[in-house]
């Protein structure tokens, strides 16, 4: 029996999220007959419909073979399923019948022609938990090779068997590999981020004075120095235990949707920029952010029991202590990675606390590194602030997303730059050892590193300045809000050479990036794609999406990506984080539950019911019919994949 399996990317503000996974099966009879099987196995809480669900109710899974007219084999009778569940919906009033956390379908073949090579068929079905996917997958059984393969895209489907899709045909199942790679990326950057965030705060005063203490301690009170290494490897994984059960605790609070929920919420954006500027403070002098002294003392008498538990009790009294230094690096840390979402809190914090716990474990296992190690002093402070100046260049990044999703235009693009720079001047200035902050001792001379990071940070000012009068930025294209929330938006004196006062802009668009023609209405925008005959280019994007500024502005800014925006497709662009809301008689509940108040909620629903995911940037080409023309695709920063992908689809509306 043949066994194969596909993912589908799934909803979860662009994490990969498949609530659903299905696998196919293939039992022989005879030489002409088949049992064809589908299995699906369905994450908890959620459940699938069943192809027995009332037409009134929600959508009834649908079970489809292609081509619908096949002389080389018959079907004898109907699907048969699994046991189903069976439950009254106050919804719609009918009773849903779905399955949950395990089912099958499976289908008897008969075939005319012994040599058939496969069978192919599409499922299409719905998947609920608190919201709906609407999902389709299309299967090949292949009766030759013995396999079953699952294929996302249609086009590699259809072609699968040709000379065409040779290639293809091993890899289809892998579809939605580059998107787990890009995943796996993804938290191999936090971690590594994080990991140097762990690694800075070791160069603080209140950590790293406390490694050749702990260490002598260990190697002392140690009967042996295997006794020694031993209890020092277990102080670094109590560590690293500490700090990732912060980060369970903090992907247990936010969940798998913090990256929709947090990255386009104005209040908490907000919030954050407060905490950060608070952190930031903290590490130029002005305080110190302690926890009470009363944890740190029960801590430290649980620490005096010894034996594992006390070394235990000592790694948590080192988080305790050094707090003041840690808490804001750890705090920036977990911000970030909340707004990444799923399990980015737990890897950041794994990365952080790996760094930490790292040298108390080297330094036992060879005490004779301890003499290398630099004397503390001055420097241990210097870090201190500069990371100070860096937290409070990141605090004003929430600032800009909380104003660009409330369309406040308060923060726009110059005020927000003229902020930066003088921050980024402050470090610079502090550098060069012309500026002294409360705790910095004497400085007679700069260091060479210290001189080497102050002109690094002087060449970023000098190359941000131009942004005030209208230069694009690219390098840190994302970062600062769009050329379009600018005072100048065409640059100091410039005006649009793309469309003149003159030219009357179609109800229900606007001038996007570039001065492209970008509908924020879907109905309006196809209704004005079939009126000039072009292709639609749908943009799920988002206010404050990051990835989206940086396609606009290193992608879509390319000459020969610009053409084609230009002349041979119709865009719209639809913001899932726009707070404006709808007229009453637009405002509801949809059919999958979910609340529908502002223009965001309901372009964010369509996204989720229509294509199954709900992430920013993502981008379809569709025809008049408003039928994919190929697979949508993501953030694409290649230029040349993402000019490559628009031509094919501009290519296969052209041949229609």
């Amino acid at each position: 029996m043949a066994q194969g399996f596909g993912d589908r990317q799934g909803f979860g503000g662009g994490q990969k999220f498949d609530p659903v996974k299905w696998s196919g099966e293939i039992e022989k009879i005879s030489d002409t007959e088949y049992i064809l099987h589908y299995n699906v196995v369905i994450e908890k809480d959620w459940h699938v419909y069943s192809q027995f669900t009332p037409e009134d109710g929600p959508n009834p899974l649908r079970f489809e073979f292609f081509p619908k007219s096949n002389a080389t084999y018959i079907l004898e009778g109907n699907a048969v399923e699994s046991p189903t569940h069976r439950e009254y919906s106050e919804i719609f009033g009918v009773d849903e019948v779905f399955w949950k956390d395990t089912g099958r379908l499976s289908q008897k073949i008969t075939l005319n022609d012994p040599n058939t090579p496969f069978v192919k068929s599409i499922i299409k079905h719905q998947t609920c938990k608190e919201v709906c996917i609407n999902q389709e997958f299309n299967v090949v059984h292949d009766l030759v090779n013995n396999k079953v393969v699952i294929f996302d895209n249609f086009t590699a489907f259809q072609e699968y068997g040709t000379d065409t899709n040779t290639a293809k045909k091993e890899k289809v199942i892998d579809d939605d590999d580059d998107d787990q790679n890009e995943d796996k990326k993804g938290l191999w950057l936090i971690f590594f981020l994080s990991f140097l965030g762990g690694f800075t705060a070791l160069l603080t005063p209140c950590v790293f004075p406390m490694i050749p203490m702990t260490v002598s301690f260990f190697t002392k009170q140690s009967k042996s120095r295997a006794q020694g290494i031993k209890n020092a490897i277990i102080y670094g994984l109590s560590i690293i235990l500490i700090y990732v059960v912060l980060g369970l605790a903090v992907t247990a609070i936010f969940g798998e949707t913090a990256i929709v929920e947090v990255s386009t919420s104005v209040p908490f954006n907000i919030a954050f920029f407060v905490l950060l500027v608070v952190f930031a403070i903290s590490f130029l002098g002005a305080f110190e952010i302690m926890l009470p002294q009363s944890w740190a003392n029960k801590v430290d008498r649980q620490a005096d029991r010894g034996g594992l538990i006390g070394i235990f009790f000592m790694a948590l009294a080192l988080a305790i202590v050094s707090f003041s230094c840690t808490g804001p690096i750890v705090g920036t840390a977990l911000v970030e990675s909340v707004t990444k979402g799923g399990i980015a809190p737990i890897i950041s914090m794994l990365g952080f606390s790996s760094a930490i716990a790292l040298p108390f474990a080297l330094f036992a296992m060879f005490p004779g590194w301890l003499n290398s190690l630099p004397k503390s002093g001055g420097w241990l402070n210097t870090v201190k602030v500069v990371l100070g100046f860096l937290e409070l260049a990141l605090a004003f990044k929430f600032l800009s997303n909380a104003d660009l999703v409330a369309q406040t235009n308060i923060l726009e693009r110059e005020i927000f730059l003229a902020i930066i720079i003088a921050i980024m001047i402050g470090l610079t200035v502090y550098l060069f050892g012309k500026l002294k902050l409360p705790h910095d001792s004497d400085l007679n001379h700069i260091s060479v590193g210290r001189l080497l990071l102050g002109l690094t940070t002087l060449s970023l000012v000098v190359y941000m300045i131009p942004g005030l009068w209208g230069a694009p930025l690219k390098l840190i294209s994302g970062f600062p809000p769009p050329m379009k929330n600018s005072e100048s938006p065409y640059g100091v004196g410039g005006k649009s050479s793309i469309v003149s006062s003159e030219e009357e802009i179609p109800e229900h668009a606007e001038l996007g990036p570039h001065d492209l023609l970008s509908f924020t209405d879907y109905d309006a925008g196809v209704a004005y794609a079939k009126k000039v005959n072009k292709t639609i280019l749908l943009d799920f994007t988002g206010y404050a999406c990051i990835n989206c500024r940086r396609m606009e502005e290193r992608v879509w800014s390319d000459p020969k990506v610009l053409n084609v925006l230009r002349n041979d497709i119709v865009l719209i662009s639809l913001y899932g984080d726009s707070r404006e809301e709808l007229p009453e008689s637009e405002q509801g509940v949809s059919a999958s539950g979910r609340r529908i108040k502002t223009v965001g909620n309901k372009w964010s629903n369509f996204q989720i019911e229509r294509y199954g995911i709900l992430a920013a940037p993502y981008y379809v080409l569709l025809d008049h019919d408003e039928k994919e023309l190929n697979k949508p695709v993501s953030y694409t920063p290649d230029i040349e994949e993402y000019l490559a992908w628009l031509k094919e689809g501009i290519t296969r509306f052209n041949n229609n």
